[in-house]
């Protein structure tokens, strides 16, 4: 997982209530495993018409083709536990997305797919909004250590993130990553258990 530690760009502007994970990457784009190439369904049906014309759709105008954040109406993530939803996200090159609010499952799965989801109050949704309608015009700067926003002018903003959570964000760490940092204690405990209860242990290489 690549880690976060500092953000700087565009931030493209989503005011819309209960944005949920259908919204973000449709049933049709679940049949694959793959983490990569699901940028071509985000937000597909609010891209294109039913007959394949691409409607006027601010991921894809060209002030906000390179956004690396979204601003977002609260309860964003709502609906089905998809995790193909902050997959589409990143896949596309959505590193943050600010909100006054979350679904707790798509909450849980940004931290453990390298998407830091940020919940502000309205009004500093709001005021993070004022720049992400500016386009390419205003660059927001988000700084994970710090736990701080950075607008376009010098503002600044606090978020407040849990402890745990944003340590395995600046490390770059899932929860594969977070056990294989033991794995000497591991193979350790597993050795020792292989010896002194030999009948209930599985043998391992030693």
């Amino acid at each position: 997982m690549e880690k976060f530690t500092q953000l700087t760009g565009v931030a493209a502007p989503m005011p819309i209530v209960n944005i949920d994970t259908d919204m973000i990457i449709p049933k049709q784009f679940l049949k694959t495993i793959k983490r990569t190439g699901l940028k071509e369904g985000l937000f597909h049906e609010m891209r294109w018409t039913a007959d394949g014309q691409k409607k006027d759709f601010v991921l894809d105008r060209p002030a906000y083709q390179n956004a690396k954040v979204i601003v977002a109406g609260p309860n964003f993530g709502c609906g089905s536990s998809r995790e193909h939803a902050p997959w589409a996200l990143l896949d596309f090159g959505i590193r943050c997305v600010i909100s006054e609010s979350y679904a707790d499952i798509f909450y849980n799965n940004c931290f453990k797919n390298g998407i830091l989801p940020i919940k502000l109050s309205k009004e500093e949704v709001a005021r993070v909004m004022e720049d992400a309608n500016l386009g390419a015009n205003a660059t927001i700067t988000i700084d994970l250590q710090a736990q701080q926003i950075t607008c376009s002018d010098g503002q600044k903003i606090r978020f407040e993130i849990d402890s745990f959570r944003k340590q395995c964000l600046l490390e770059g760490l899932d929860e594969v990553g977070q056990t294989m940092q033991a794995d000497s204690s591991i193979g350790s405990f597993e050795r020792d258990r292989q010896t002194q209860q030999p009948w209930a242990a599985p043998s391992i290489a030693a």
